[in-house]
Protein backbone atom coordinates (compact mmCIF):
# COMPACT_ATOMS: atom_id res chain seq x y z
CA UNK A 1 0.00 0.00 0.00
CA UNK A 2 1.19 3.51 -0.68
CA UNK A 3 2.76 5.40 2.19
CA UNK A 4 0.89 8.53 1.23
CA UNK A 5 -2.60 9.23 0.10
CA UNK A 6 -2.56 10.54 -3.42
CA UNK A 7 0.39 8.55 -4.77
CA UNK A 8 -0.39 6.20 -7.64
CA UNK A 9 -3.78 5.23 -8.99
CA UNK A 10 -6.77 4.55 -6.79
CA UNK A 11 -8.08 0.98 -7.15
CA UNK A 12 -11.73 0.82 -8.27
CA UNK A 13 -12.91 -0.43 -4.84
CA UNK A 14 -11.40 2.60 -3.08
CA UNK A 15 -12.50 6.22 -2.90
CA UNK A 16 -10.20 9.18 -2.44
CA UNK A 17 -10.56 12.82 -1.39
CA UNK A 18 -7.87 15.52 -1.08
CA UNK A 19 -8.11 19.19 -0.17
CA UNK A 20 -5.59 21.98 0.38
CA UNK A 21 -6.41 24.03 3.47
CA UNK A 22 -4.95 27.13 5.06
CA UNK A 23 -2.49 26.40 7.88
CA UNK A 24 -4.66 28.17 10.44
CA UNK A 25 -6.93 26.99 13.27
CA UNK A 26 -9.86 27.67 10.95
CA UNK A 27 -8.30 25.40 8.30
CA UNK A 28 -7.86 22.64 10.90
CA UNK A 29 -11.53 22.91 11.94
CA UNK A 30 -12.59 22.84 8.30
CA UNK A 31 -10.50 19.70 7.72
CA UNK A 32 -12.47 17.84 10.41
CA UNK A 33 -15.81 19.02 9.02
CA UNK A 34 -14.88 18.13 5.44
CA UNK A 35 -13.72 14.68 6.51
CA UNK A 36 -16.98 13.69 8.21
CA UNK A 37 -19.02 15.21 5.38
CA UNK A 38 -17.04 13.22 2.80
CA UNK A 39 -17.40 10.02 4.82
CA UNK A 40 -21.15 10.59 5.00
CA UNK A 41 -21.26 11.00 1.20
CA UNK A 42 -19.40 7.68 0.91
CA UNK A 43 -21.94 5.93 3.16
CA UNK A 44 -20.19 6.18 6.54
CA UNK A 45 -22.92 8.02 8.48
CA UNK A 46 -22.21 11.16 10.45
CA UNK A 47 -22.07 10.40 14.18
CA UNK A 48 -21.28 6.69 13.88
CA UNK A 49 -18.27 5.25 15.71
CA UNK A 50 -16.04 5.26 12.61
CA UNK A 51 -17.01 8.82 11.63
CA UNK A 52 -16.32 10.06 15.15
CA UNK A 53 -12.94 8.28 15.27
CA UNK A 54 -11.90 9.73 11.90
CA UNK A 55 -13.04 13.20 13.05
CA UNK A 56 -10.79 12.95 16.12
CA UNK A 57 -7.82 11.70 14.10
CA UNK A 58 -8.23 14.43 11.46
CA UNK A 59 -8.64 17.08 14.17
CA UNK A 60 -5.42 16.01 15.88
CA UNK A 61 -3.31 15.63 12.74
CA UNK A 62 -4.59 18.91 11.28
CA UNK A 63 -3.99 20.75 14.58
CA UNK A 64 -0.45 19.37 14.65
CA UNK A 65 0.14 20.46 11.04
CA UNK A 66 -1.06 23.98 11.88
CA UNK A 67 0.81 24.20 15.18
CA UNK A 68 4.06 22.32 14.57
CA UNK A 69 4.30 21.93 10.77
CA UNK A 70 3.38 25.43 9.71
CA UNK A 71 5.55 27.41 7.33
CA UNK A 72 4.45 30.98 6.68
CA UNK A 73 2.50 31.25 3.45
CA UNK A 74 2.19 27.47 2.94
CA UNK A 75 -0.96 25.36 3.24
CA UNK A 76 -1.44 21.83 4.49
CA UNK A 77 -3.23 19.03 2.65
CA UNK A 78 -5.89 16.65 3.96
CA UNK A 79 -6.29 13.31 2.23
CA UNK A 80 -8.83 10.56 2.84
CA UNK A 81 -8.94 7.13 1.25
CA UNK A 82 -11.80 4.75 1.93
CA UNK A 83 -11.19 1.10 1.19
CA UNK A 84 -13.16 -1.98 2.25
CA UNK A 85 -11.38 -2.23 5.63
CA UNK A 86 -10.10 1.20 6.69
CA UNK A 87 -10.28 4.92 6.28
CA UNK A 88 -6.77 6.21 5.67
CA UNK A 89 -6.24 9.78 6.81
CA UNK A 90 -3.20 11.71 5.66
CA UNK A 91 -2.19 15.24 6.57
CA UNK A 92 0.75 16.72 4.69
CA UNK A 93 2.50 19.82 6.02
CA UNK A 94 5.46 21.69 4.54
CA UNK A 95 7.83 21.26 7.51
CA UNK A 96 9.83 18.08 7.02
CA UNK A 97 12.43 18.55 9.73
CA UNK A 98 9.95 18.25 12.64
CA UNK A 99 8.96 14.64 13.12
CA UNK A 100 6.41 13.21 15.54
CA UNK A 101 7.42 10.31 17.80
CA UNK A 102 7.92 6.86 16.32
CA UNK A 103 4.55 5.14 15.73
CA UNK A 104 3.61 2.92 18.64
CA UNK A 105 5.83 4.95 20.95
CA UNK A 106 3.83 8.15 21.46
CA UNK A 107 4.61 8.86 25.09
CA UNK A 108 1.82 10.18 27.28
CA UNK A 109 2.48 13.65 28.63
CA UNK A 110 3.88 13.89 32.13
CA UNK A 111 1.76 14.12 35.25
CA UNK A 112 -1.02 16.67 35.19
CA UNK A 113 -0.32 18.06 31.70
CA UNK A 114 -3.40 19.29 29.87
CA UNK A 115 -1.85 19.04 26.40
CA UNK A 116 0.21 16.49 24.54
CA UNK A 117 -2.34 13.66 24.38
CA UNK A 118 -3.07 13.98 20.66
CA UNK A 119 -0.80 11.32 19.20
CA UNK A 120 -1.65 9.01 22.09
CA UNK A 121 -5.29 9.38 21.00
CA UNK A 122 -4.37 8.74 17.35
CA UNK A 123 -2.43 5.66 18.43
CA UNK A 124 -5.51 4.32 20.25
CA UNK A 125 -7.99 5.01 17.45
CA UNK A 126 -5.89 3.93 14.47
CA UNK A 127 -4.97 0.43 13.42
CA UNK A 128 -1.66 1.86 12.19
CA UNK A 129 -0.12 5.28 11.83
CA UNK A 130 3.16 6.66 10.62
CA UNK A 131 5.10 9.37 8.85
CA UNK A 132 6.18 9.36 5.22
CA UNK A 133 7.89 11.65 2.75
CA UNK A 134 5.61 13.64 0.44
CA UNK A 135 5.53 13.32 -3.33
CA UNK A 136 8.77 13.77 -5.25
CA UNK A 137 9.75 17.39 -5.75
CA UNK A 138 7.90 18.70 -2.69
CA UNK A 139 9.06 19.34 0.85
CA UNK A 140 7.50 18.35 4.12
CA UNK A 141 6.03 15.19 5.55
CA UNK A 142 2.76 13.30 5.66
CA UNK A 143 1.45 11.94 8.94
CA UNK A 144 -1.09 9.22 8.21
CA UNK A 145 -3.36 6.95 10.20
CA UNK A 146 -5.63 4.06 9.26
CA UNK A 147 -8.91 3.88 11.16
CA UNK A 148 -10.63 0.47 10.92
CA UNK A 149 -14.15 0.45 9.50
CA UNK A 150 -15.26 -2.36 11.76
CA UNK A 151 -14.71 -1.75 15.45
CA UNK A 152 -12.93 -4.59 17.22
CA UNK A 153 -15.24 -6.96 19.07
CA UNK A 154 -15.96 -6.00 22.65
CA UNK A 155 -14.09 -8.07 25.22
CA UNK A 156 -16.22 -10.86 26.58
CA UNK A 157 -17.09 -10.47 30.19
CA UNK A 158 -17.81 -13.47 32.33
CA UNK A 159 -21.44 -13.84 33.35
CA UNK A 160 -22.29 -12.53 36.78
CA UNK A 161 -24.11 -14.50 39.40
CA UNK A 162 -23.97 -18.20 40.15
CA UNK A 163 -22.79 -20.46 37.36
CA UNK A 164 -25.22 -23.05 36.08
CA UNK A 165 -25.00 -26.41 37.79
CA UNK A 166 -23.24 -29.23 35.98
CA UNK A 167 -25.49 -31.94 34.60
CA UNK A 168 -26.02 -34.74 37.14
CA UNK A 169 -23.39 -37.47 37.09
CA UNK A 170 -20.91 -35.56 34.98
CA UNK A 171 -17.77 -33.54 35.78
CA UNK A 172 -17.64 -34.61 39.42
Amino acid sequence: MNDEIGKGEVPPHEREFTQQLSATPRGARLARRLAVQQLDMWGVPFGCEVSDAVALVVAELAANAVTHGRVSGRDFRLGLRLNPYTVRVGVTDPRGERRPPVPGMAPPPPGTATTGYGLVLVQELAKEWGVSEPEAGTVGKTVWAEVPLMPPPAPRTPPTGPSPAAPPGRFR
